[in-house]
């Protein structure tokens, strides 16, 4: 079967003019595009309803000024708004950046600086967020009367999309994507769903589409394949929240992040009606496959990919069986191997790499040039894990960095640190990732406090979710004397790896 975004020899079709809003917004019709069942009501959105929105906001982003390179953000949850904001970005040929709800204030401060944004299309929450940060401009406020607007001739190469990405050392690092990004997720995304486009194929993710996860693993591809969408961000997930969802919009495929489905495990809900489930960000195991079959009715699909370099190893349970532990056969069109330090294959145990020309491949990372030359050996992009070669599927050993992975999200301790650090009775702080069986891992900080100082766990959690995020705060807090420090006075993360990794949860 003929993959789309490839030609029929497995190179990329990527035409000379290529822009991902003319993509999404083919054929537009009254077919259905996106059901939202935001605040438990149900509003049908076609796709030519999609298409006068995106135009419409393009119009109103013209006449402030946006221009061809531009950054403009987009704080936004699940649903139409958020889907035609990105759209109406990339027809002036600009960059648009996603910006996620559960941050606050530090979080959307860093970002906003970084990528230079003075606007953001947002709601009237979001701008409450925003603040004084950058200019609000509600998409609920644009006028719809005006004349039409060409969209921009761009290339695969030209700029389109700012993704941040945690990482181990600094502030959160930006991905910049070009035009190609969609069509390098659509050959993993057909196949992590046993070739997605079947009558009757609905997709839903819990995952907020501020993320790549859920904005291209999702609700792009979905629109780009003539698959209908359903938006319906959970403000918390629950194993009934997730099942009236499904009920209510007839989701026939949906991407679970593997906490989510340790969740619906342990609640023992039934799905029923589900053709197809993908899953990404950290290794199933056998006994979650087996629970998929009996319970779910369906091989839950593995795959694999990252911001930088995204969809990139999968499963395709219609094409080959599952293999415990491993995440599945690299996705045609992406050459993915286990490499050596010299970047040659390695015989057992290496890096997983990616090789130049992947389509989902970043241009770079946004006003980095030295991480982004440290993110390549030769010809060959790291992904940062540690892997091995099944015959021909790849699997996964661990994390090469201290990226925290917790109920599917990637954290980068260093943001956390320097949190903590602005709290005036903490000295020093180290943050790791503890091993969790529903998490997979959760954010763990060892806490020097500074002489005639006093703090408590609460207090130092607060202080984090009041300032970052209400999801990457320590869920535990350890207070020390000392930590484990390099000559140099860095704080040695692998010492404390291993030294939460021995820990029991504490109360």
């Amino acid at each position: 079967m003929a993959l789309p975004g490839l030609k029929k020899d497995g190179s990329w079709d990527l035409p000379e003019r290529l822009n991902m809003a003319a993509q999404v917004l083919h054929g537009a019709d009254d077919r259905l595009a996106i059901l939202d069942l935001s605040d438990g009501q149900s509003r049908s959105v076609s796709r030519g309803e999609l298409l006068a929105q995106t135009e419409t906001l393009a119009r109103g982003l013209q006449e402030r000024g946006v221009a061809r390179g531009d950054r403009v953000g987009v704080l936004l949850g699940q649903g139409a708004a958020c889907v035609a904001s990105h759209l109406a970005i990339w027809w002036l040929g600009a960059i648009s950046v996603p910006l996620f709800k559960l941050f606050k204030r530090d979080a959307l401060a860093s970002r906003i600086s970084d990528a230079g944004l003075g606007l953001v299309l947002t709601d009237a929450e979001g701008a409450g967020l925003l603040g004084d940060l950058a200019k609000p401009l509600m998409v609920s406020e644009v006028s719809r009367n005006g004349p039409a607007l060409p969209i921009a001739q761009t290339g695969p190469d030209d700029p389109a999309i700012l993704i941040y990405t945690s990482g181990t050392t600094g502030a959160p690092k930006g991905a910049l994507h070009g035009h190609r990004l969609l069509t390098g997720h659509l050959p993993g995304v057909v196949l992590s769903h046993d070739h997605l486009g079947q009558p009757g194929d609905c997709l839903w993710t819990p995952a907020d589409w501020a993320w790549i996860g859920g904005l291209f693993d999702v609700a792009l591809p979905g629109l780009a394949l003539g698959v209908p969408v359903v938006a319906a961000r959970l403000d918390k997930f629950t194993p009934e929240g997730a099942a009236q969802v499904i009920a209510a919009g007839d989701v026939r495929n949906v991407f679970f992040p593997p906490t989510a489905l340790r969740m619906l495990k342990a609640a023992d809900v039934s799905l029923p009606g589900l053709r197809s489930v993908a899953s990404g960000g950290e290794p199933l195991g056998a006994e979650m496959l087996d629970w998929g079959r009996q319970t779910l009715g369906v091989t839950i699909n593995e795959f694999y990919g990252q911001t930088e370099c995204n969809m990139i190893v999968s499963s395709c349970a219609a094409d080959f069986p599952a293999r415990p532990g491993a995440m599945g056969r690299p996705v045609p069109g992406h050459e993915v191997e286990v490499i050596d330090a010299n970047g040659q294959p390695a015989g057992a145990e290496g890096d997983i790499a990616v090789r130049r020309g992947s389509a989902s491949m970043m241009l770079r990372y946004w006003n980095k040039p030295q991480a982004t030359q440290d993110k390549f050996r030769g010809d060959w992009m790291l992904t940062g894990d540690r892997g091995q070669r099944d015959r021909d599927c790849i699997r996964f050993v661990g994390r090469e960095d201290d990226v925290i992975t917790s109920a599917g999200y990637r954290i980068g301790p260093a943001e956390i640190e320097d949190c903590l650090l602005t709290h005036p009775a903490v000295a020093t702080v180290g943050v790791v990732g503890k091993p969790d069986a529903l998490r997979t891992e959760i954010v763990k900080a060892y806490v020097v406090l500074k002489p005639g100082t006093d703090a408590t766990t609460k207090t130092l959690q607060d202080w984090v979710r009041d300032r970052l995020t209400s999801y990457a705060f320590p869920r535990e807090i350890a207070f020390v004397d000392a930590l484990p420090m390099t000559v140099t006075g860095k704080v040695i993360r692998k010492a404390l790896k291993a030294r939460a990794a021995t820990e029991l949860e504490e109360i």
